[in-house]
């Protein structure tokens, strides 16, 4: 397990285009060292807040997008195009802007895709496409991504695993279909803690003082089963980025000052 470390902005605006920065950086190095990257996308107001600034990053252009492979941690099981589904806030927010393959954007299946409402079987379908593309020095079923972003939600639940139900219990697995969510849509399909942990590096953004308390409980010592968020880690590097308001409650020994 890797220790957190924590970047703090002045607020939500700064904290987006700060971490949409740090994304190109990544990628580009990635695809110079390898000729390849990949990257785990997240949905939620940070996640798409993130993507809308690199949207309007002139350093985007940076990016090899062809050269880029896109997966999700986890999506709302509703018909394809839904609003609400994260792929389709995904394209409004940036993918629709940028020269990406298609055949490497790999969103999670629709409820009225290949495997019609069998979100279990959906997730068995993501879950070998995640095989496929795993290399054999990948640790696991899944490839190594780069970067696997993950917005923290207020009871600490991370991609849609949700404190206590059976889907953050899983340890075979690396996708799950979620049934009964707290939160609508009540089912989804989720990348599990052991893929979401073969990553490279994963980054947990929360901003607003909603996030506090979950930011609070992930990184003082919680368990995984009852905050999510305390076992997403990364093997290389596990970095939280916050803005001031989520970051309001943390004991202030365990933070740096606000970075920008």
């Amino acid at each position: 397990m890797t220790p957190p470390h924590l970047v703090v902005h002045r607020d939500k605006e700064l904290m987006a285009q700060a971490a949409a920065a740090r994304l190109i950086t990544r990628i580009v190095d990635a695809q110079a060292s390898r000729g390849h990257a990949s990257v785990v996308l997240t949905g939620g107001r940070n996640g798409n807040g993130l993507l809308a600034a690199l949207a309007a990053a002139p350093a985007r252009n940076a990016i090899d997008w062809a050269r880029l492979d896109l997966w999700w941690g986890d999506e709302r099981f509703l018909p394809e195009g839904d609003p609400e589904r994260n792929v389709t806030q995904a394209r409004e927010a940036l993918l629709d802007a940028v020269p990406l393959d298609p055949a490497r954007v790999h969103a999670m299946p629709a409820s009225d895709g290949p495997y019609g409402d069998d979100a279990d079987a959906a997730a068995a379908g993501y879950a070998a496409e995640l095989a496929a593309a795993a290399s054999p020095g990948d640790p696991g079923a899944v490839p190594s991504f780069d970067v696997l972003m993950l917005g923290v939600g207020p009871d600490t639940h991370v991609a849609s695993l949700f404190p206590e139900l059976p889907a953050v219990r899983e340890t075979e697995r690396t996708v799950v279909g979620v049934h009964g969510a707290p939160k609508p849509p009540p089912v989804r399909v989720s990348l599990t803690l052991p893929a979401i942990r073969a990553a490279r590096e994963v980054w947990l953004l929360a901003a607003g003082e909603d996030k506090a308390e979950a930011a609070t409980i992930a990184l003082s010592g919680a368990g995984e089963i009852q905050a999510p968020a305390a076992g997403a880690y990364g093997r290389d590097r596990t970095l939280w980025l916050l803005d001031a308001a989520a970051a309001s409650r943390l004991p202030r020994a365990l933070y740096p000052q606000a970075s920008a």
